[in-house]
């Protein structure tokens, strides 16, 4: 399965966020001619105030339907369509009460909607070098585990934080999971000394295929301060070898996914058969 991460450098702007978002695909479809694309964490509304964040997000329809579809669902959806793909919508804010969920949904080729996923574990710290990020004064957190068929694979669904926490991924390997895909927003600071290592690890505890696709560049956030994500989107196989990876600027990176490289692992080093601890 060609499998294309799409790295992007979003701001606070929704027509400008879509626009980028449309010519990227567009420009990587075309050139790589991908199964699966992937789009990153927040694309659609990256910084600005609370106000900005609620404006720029929408309220979803119900699986399946599109009576109701804001323009984020609707441009998902009609891009999978147009150019025949499976997108993976990296994340969107969707309208919560008085906070909203960061979900992903997963559109196939006829543009229809195949899951949705909204991240359980929501990023409320304080880096080594004194920047504070506090997810949960915006974002309530999802609950669901969810995996989604796409082609012959099974694909488990993750976002940014969540990487920090094996127990998931574990959770999507014994639901079928041979792929897991993972849109974020790392942070400068925290991507130079974790998001490589932390994802292969992951791809290496679970025997899956990991495709991570996260921003990159500088947005201002709610108290006008400039923060840094720090790009390097890679698709990496279940041996925990990087076989794709996107730089610090936007673009595109692409890797074909084998079903048989998965088996393979998984047959020489069956882990999963030999787990003596289930907590």
């Amino acid at each position: 399965m060609r499998t294309t991460v799409v790295q992007m450098a979003p701001g606070s702007s929704l027509p400008d966020n879509i626009a980028q978002a449309r010519d990227l695909i567009a420009a990587a479809v075309a050139a790589d001619r991908p199964d699966l694309v992937v789009l990153p964490e927040i694309w659609s509304c990256l910084g600005g105030t609370a106000e900005v964040k609620f404006a720029n997000a929408e309220e979803l329809p119900n699986p399946g339907a599109t009576a109701g579809a804001g323009p984020l669902y609707r441009f998902l959806s009609e891009t999978a369509r147009t150019h025949g793909i499976t997108l993976h919508g990296g994340s969107i804010g969707q309208r919560h009460g008085d906070r909203l969920l960061n979900t992903s949904l997963v559109f196939g080729p006829d543009g229809v909607e195949r899951a949705r996923y909204s991240k359980i574990h929501l990023f409320d710290i304080t880096t080594p070098g004194g920047e504070g990020y506090r997810e949960s004064d915006t974002y309530a957190p999802g609950s669901e585990i969810v995996t989604v068929p796409v082609g012959a694979f099974t694909a488990g669904l993750a976002i940014c934080y969540d990487l920090r926490f094996a127990e998931l991924f574990l959770a999507l390997r014994r639901r079928g999971a041979n792929v897991i895909v993972l849109p974020a927003a790392f942070t400068a600071e925290t991507g130079e000394a974790h998001w490589s290592t932390l994802l292969r690890a992951r791809a290496i505890e679970t025997q899956c295929s990991v495709v991570a696709c996260g921003t990159t560049g500088t947005h201002i956030d709610a108290g006008g301060h400039a923060r840094r994500t720090y790009g390097h989107s890679m698709i990496i196989d279940p041996w925990g070898t990087i076989v794709a990876q996107a730089s610090n600027g936007t673009g595109w990176a692409t890797a074909a996914l084998s079903l048989d490289k998965v088996e393979h692992v998984r047959a020489g080093m069956p882990v999963l058969a030999h787990r003596r601890l289930n907590t």
